[in-house]
């Protein structure tokens, strides 16, 4: 009989990479979840508390309605199957239920800095999840963590991270920007506003300065504002408007294909990015441009989801040392090693 993979999913872009990867097992069983929790997360979810989250019921639906679409096997929260793997995009709350099990971990993207709360989580152990996806990957649950780049295995090396358990992969989405050149998004030549979503995952941002700054980086070229996908778009709009009349604004849309066609590309906190970079793009980010050059995912022509499916081949037919967990730990979704 084949053997059971499972894949906790999330945002858009977690989804889609674990699905191209789970595309590369043809001889295992697929079974695919939104992200979940237990504690006091499960309870907070429930109570529509944590919508700004990956946990939230916007992302719930948009997996499950993803997982229809392309005629996926769901398994909520993991509960019908027994699985030899589990792979996930995000250790920042590990459920209970897959807690001692293989698992590869799949890094989404770029990392938030590394603040205050960061700091507090690396020091004290507190759930990571609270120091942000700075704190990816510090959970050490996990056999194998997938990296974009020798840039960020070492950047995830300084961080604590278990060097041994780092496998330079590349990641799926953003491992060839080079095909996104041929596409029929009708604008050239324009300067690309990346937005983000801080302000509806209770960051702080000054939106206007941001726009105003973008402004000043255009060089007089018609400005285009691609929203994060789950802003306010209202609001967004509105801002745009109103601080830079005259732009257009897409809320909806691929991305990449946007940057392929800018002269320009400016962004806050975004993996986007990378694109910008690997194309050629003049870029601006809040990040020092010349850190993320070193960090930038690499570019195998879309091999590595083929990558990562090896790694997980290989885990699979490893053992696994039997890892017990305090279940009086159940608010520290995911024990931390400093």
């Amino acid at each position: 009989m084949k053997k059971n993979i499972l894949f906790i999913c999330g945002s858009r872009n977690q989804t889609t990479m674990l699905h191209k990867i789970s595309e590369k097992l043809p001889d295992f069983n697929h079974f695919f979840t939104p992200y979940y929790a237990d504690g006091i997360e499960k309870i907070a979810t429930n109570l529509g508390l944590l919508e700004f989250s990956v946990l939230g019921k916007k992302f719930y639906n948009m997996s499950m309605d993803y997982f229809r679409q392309n005629d996926l096997n769901i398994d909520y929260r993991g509960e019908k199957n027994q699985y030899e793997l589990v792979v996930m995009c995000s250790d920042l709350i590990v459920p209970r239920n897959v807690r001692g099990k293989r698992m590869l971990l799949v890094q989404e993207g770029m990392t938030d800095p590394e603040n205050l709360a960061y700091r507090i989580v690396k020091r004290t152990g507190i759930p990571g999840y609270l120091g942000g996806t700075a704190a990816t990957g510090l959970s050490d649950m996990y056999q194998t963590f997938c990296v974009a780049s020798e840039g960020y295995k070492e950047h995830f090396v300084k961080k604590g991270v278990n060097p041994g358990k780092i496998r330079v992969t590349g990641l799926p989405n953003f491992d060839n920007c080079a095909a996104c050149l041929d596409n029929d998004f009708p604008h050239k030549g324009y300067a690309l506003v990346c937005t983000s979503d801080a302000r509806e995952t209770y960051k702080a941002e000054n939106r206007k300065k941001f726009i105003e700054k973008a402004k000043g980086l255009s060089e007089g070229k018609q400005m285009i504002f691609k929203l994060h996908p789950n802003e306010n778009v209202s609001r967004a709009t509105r801002e745009i408007n109103k601080y830079a009349p005259g732009s257009l604004v897409y809320h909806k849309g691929n991305t990449d294909e946007m940057i392929a066609n800018c002269d320009i590309l400016i962004t806050h906190f975004s993996t986007v990015v990378y694109v910008g970079i690997a194309l050629g793009k003049k870029v601006h980010s809040s990040f020092n441009i010349e850190e993320l050059k070193k960090l930038v995912p690499l570019q195998n022509g879309g091999r590595s989801a083929q990558n990562i499916a090896d790694e997980c081949l290989k885990l699979i037919g490893k053992e696994v040392n039997e890892v017990v967990y305090n279940d009086s730990e159940d608010l520290h979704l995911a024990q931390l090693t400093s």
